[in-house]
């Protein structure tokens, strides 16, 4: 079965555009996934996520900022991206099936800012850019602590923009899992004692794990 065609969604900031990579079964959850400001959703966990969780029952959609859509090369100032993102949560959310939002690196931090408002019930963080690299004063840490819903961030160990080690105490509600191996784009080296595939099947495996004890949670 061929998946939907794309979803253009208008947003203040332009057309968002959602790729859909639909549950093989009734779905349990949604879960939307943005890029960061260096890519799309190409990204290596995104795509992994994508094939890996509709077979357990995740639908996931896939979300392309306006500024991608539109052809442009630099990402816009973060108020410009939750103004992008937050009519596709709705849209999403009008779906029917519990929402959780999240993304990669800047997708992450919009995903932060914009989830409680959204209705989603819980959020995703994929290489959450906690400073930038090297500036470890520059923390922003508080997009993650201050969200107001359960969350997931999976964090390489030699991120350059933040390893798990550098992260706050996190609430009770949050639940930070390392990636042991790989960069800001879970890149594994060559060198390291596994393969990209297995690094990936962490991200997924943790994500899937993650996302449906979320959504079975009693009450």
């Amino acid at each position: 079965m061929r998946p939907p065609a794309p979803t253009l969604v208008p947003t203040p900031a332009g057309d968002a555009r959602i790729t859909w990579a639909p549950a093989e079964a009734p779905p349990e959850a949604l879960l939307a996934l943005g890029h960061g400001a260096g890519g799309g959703i190409e990204a290596r966990d995104l795509q992994a996520l994508a094939a890996a969780l509709p077979p357990l029952g995740i639908t996931v959609a896939l979300v392309e900022q306006p500024w991608r859509v539109a052809g442009k090369r630099l990402a816009p100032a973060p108020r410009t991206l939750d103004a992008g993102w937050t009519p596709v949560a709705a849209h999403l959310l009008a779906q029917g099936v519990p929402l959780v939002v999240g993304g990669r690196s800047a997708g992450a931090r919009v995903a932060c800012r914009t989830g409680a408002a959204s209705g989603a019930i819980g959020v995703v963080a994929l290489a959450f850019p906690l400073h930038p690299p090297g500036r470890p004063e520059k923390s922003r840490a508080d997009e993650l602590l201050d969200c107001a819903l359960p969350a997931l961030v999976v964090q390489s160990v030699a991120d350059p923009f933040g390893g798990p080690a550098e992260f706050p105490a996190l609430p009770a509600d949050r639940r930070l899992v390392a990636v042991p191996y790989g960069s800001h784009g879970f890149d594994v080296p060559k060198r390291a004692p596994v393969g990209q595939a297995e690094v990936l099947a962490m991200i997924t495996d943790a994500v899937a794990d993650w996302v449906l004890e979320l959504v079975r949670r009693p009450g």
